[in-house]
């Protein structure tokens, strides 16, 4: 388990395996032909796909809605990546993160509160202001260090 603290001073755990209960959001690390697919919301800036999950869906289904509601990008695979809890003192709140494969992408009229997909070779070492802070925490690279050329990599 790996701890730190939020841009807003919340502490936040992460797990590889679900332990914080019933997750209510997800976040999507996404590729499509080698290429990262982030999302630009219209207030955060670049971030992965993510959001909450609706009354009577799986977590899953939850994944797959939310990168195509924001991305138009269909899920091929879905790996889980681990599980986060932010001490919010308000309202805390337990992320799964996922890894997706996307098969296509479809153009949409709309995109809902984002303008639809960012694709990149890479990620940058530093992440700039048109980054939401959501990519500039521990999140991001403990979940990429769970992926190894499309297999799971054990963290210590």
């Amino acid at each position: 388990m790996k701890r730190f603290l939020d841009k807003n001073g919340y502490k936040v755990e992460f797990s590889e395996n679900p332990v914080f209960g019933e997750p209510w959001h997800v976040f999507v690390l996404s590729r499509y032909k080698g290429r990262w697919v982030l999302t630009k919301h219209r207030e955060r800036g670049f971030e992965f796909p993510g959001g909450k999950r609706e009354a009577g869906e799986s977590i899953e289904e939850t994944a797959i809605r939310e990168v195509y509601e924001e991305t138009g990008g269909l899920v091929g695979q879905l790996q889980f990546l681990g599980q986060y809890k932010v001490h919010d003192p308000v309202k805390p709140f337990v992320k799964s993160i996922f890894y997706a494969e996307l098969l296509e992408m479809e153009k949409k009229q709309n995109y809902l509160e984002t303008e639809g997909p960012i694709f990149m070779e890479s990620l940058p070492d530093v992440l700039g202001e048109e980054f939401s802070f959501i990519m500039k925490d521990e999140i991001v690279p403990l979940s990429l260090s769970r992926l190894d050329d499309g297999t799971m990599q054990r963290s210590e």
